[in-house]
């Protein structure tokens, strides 16, 4: 009972700070903090506050799937909600997509806004203002986010298995393709571990590292011993619907904070690009002081703001429905 109250006290507080915040130009272009202020009969950021706190209390890892389909949505063609589009060659339907879900708190949340103010909001703006609640929810620092984006038209599979990023990319690689979209090397660190303090990760996604890694017919020898141990007994060499925890910071994984950055300075890393990037030059002295400073809690924020400017469009059309093109 206890426990509920704090629950139900925390989400209030984060509610009246919402409400009581003072949304003034800031800009980005044309995106700018309070674009939707006194556009619509209601707070549009409060309308979606409270859809996603009523998901969150009965589904925390809302919170993993809200930062992946930012992510996978601002990484092909612009943050423009081009991932909600439904349709056989769209971007939703590609292998690298397969796992990105919360689509029906987007409906939800779009149905909501549409009967309170008609096309006014954004399918992408829901995804980024959606995300940054669901953040705060799980104890990260809340940002200001920018909106008034407007929704692309077009969706392609392909286009997504083209700019995705594969779980065996290497570190400059991966590097290069953030730097392609504006983003820096600090960017990558901080998104992909905000990514992955959070959320769990198949045994499929991950099963060479721990059995034939790069056709040794061994298991990575960067993984912790002990961490490889318990990965192999749950995930068998014969394969696997299970899964594991993608921050192997125990305590650590529905909370947005520093334990993924932890765990992976201990060699527990899940993917081979969460470990990659605690040993790799070019990222190493990132990861150790996001490990072991508060910086991740004040940094985490910027780098989300900064993939939301990602190719966003701010002249054009608002979807009446985020999975159709009217």
């Amino acid at each position: 009972m206890a426990r509920a109250r704090t629950s139900s006290s925390s989400t209030a507080t984060l509610a009246i700070v919402l409400l009581c915040m003072t949304l003034v130009g800031q800009c980005y272009g044309q995106l700018k903090q309070g674009y939707y202020t006194g556009k619509c009969s209601a707070n549009v950021e409060s309308v979606i506050f409270d859809i996603v706190s009523k998901a969150y209390q009965t589904d925390k890892s809302i919170v993993a799937a809200l930062l992946r389909m930012q992510f996978h949505d601002c990484f092909v063609r612009g943050c423009d909600a081009s991932i909600l589009l439904d349709g056989s060659t769209a971007e939703k339907n590609a292998p690298s997509n397969g796992s990105v879900r919360g689509y029906e708190l987007i409906d939800a949340i779009k149905t909501r806004l549409e009967q309170l103010c008609p096309q006014l909001v954004s399918c992408a703006d829901i995804i980024v203002v959606a995300t940054r609640v669901a953040v705060a929810l799980a104890q990260g620092n809340w940002y200001n986010v920018e909106t008034g984006r407007k929704d692309g038209s077009f969706s392609s599979s392909t286009e997504a298995e083209k700019n995705l990023p594969p779980p065996s990319i290497s570190v400059p690689n991966a590097i290069r393709l953030f730097n392609s979209k504006g983003l820096s090397a600090n960017d990558f660190v901080l998104l992909l571990g905000g990514g992955h303090t959070v959320g769990v990760i198949h045994c499929s996604k991950f099963l060479d590292r721990l059995y034939n890694y790069q056709n040794t017919g061994r298991a990575d020898p960067s993984m912790n011993s002990a961490t490889l141990t318990s990965f192999q007994q749950r995930c068998p060499r014969s394969g696997s619907n299970n899964f594991v925890y993608a921050d192997q910071t125990v305590g650590s994984e529905f909370r947005v904070d520093n334990g993924f950055y932890k765990a992976i300075s201990q060699g527990k890393g899940v993917l081979e690009i969460d470990q990659r990037i605690a040993s790799d030059s070019l990222t190493k002295n990132s990861v150790s002081r996001l490990a072991w400073t508060g910086d991740f809690a004040t940094q985490f924020g910027t780098a989300m703001i900064n993939l939301g400017r990602v190719g966003v469009l701010t002249q054009g059309p608002v979807r009446r429905n985020c999975r159709r093109n009217y």
